[in-house]
């Protein structure tokens, strides 16, 4: 059995996101642009945590796949490929998480 991963999740969002709004609930989200989809992600984000503070192992690995899901929404919204988040991601691990935190500027 092949690896699910989230390449293969952005390129099903791709595909939902040209069919109908009224077939597609991915469609819906992107029609309704980036706002409506941040809010969603927002809402997801927060179950998430709730799930996690309440120890409920379930409802956070399902509410973590809503995040995703959402994230990517979003991410496609605004024109920013996964990969681009990858890449961030790299950088990042290329030093500590306290050099690369220190290296931001404040704000």
């Amino acid at each position: 059995m092949m690896a699910f991963s989230l390449s293969d999740l952005e390129n099903f969002l791709a595909v939902r996101a040209t069919a109908s709004a009224e077939e597609s609930y991915t469609a819906k989200l992107v029609q309704k642009g980036p706002a409506y989809a941040a809010k969603k992600l927002g809402e997801e984000a927060v179950e998430a945590v709730i799930a996690a503070v309440e120890g409920d192992r379930k409802a956070l690995v399902m509410e973590s796949a809503d995040v995703l899901y959402h994230l990517l929404v979003v991410l496609r919204t605004r024109g920013i490929a996964l990969q681009d988040v990858v890449s961030e991601l790299e950088r990042r691990t290329a030093q500590s998480g306290l050099q690369e935190k220190a290296s931001r500027p404040a704000g």
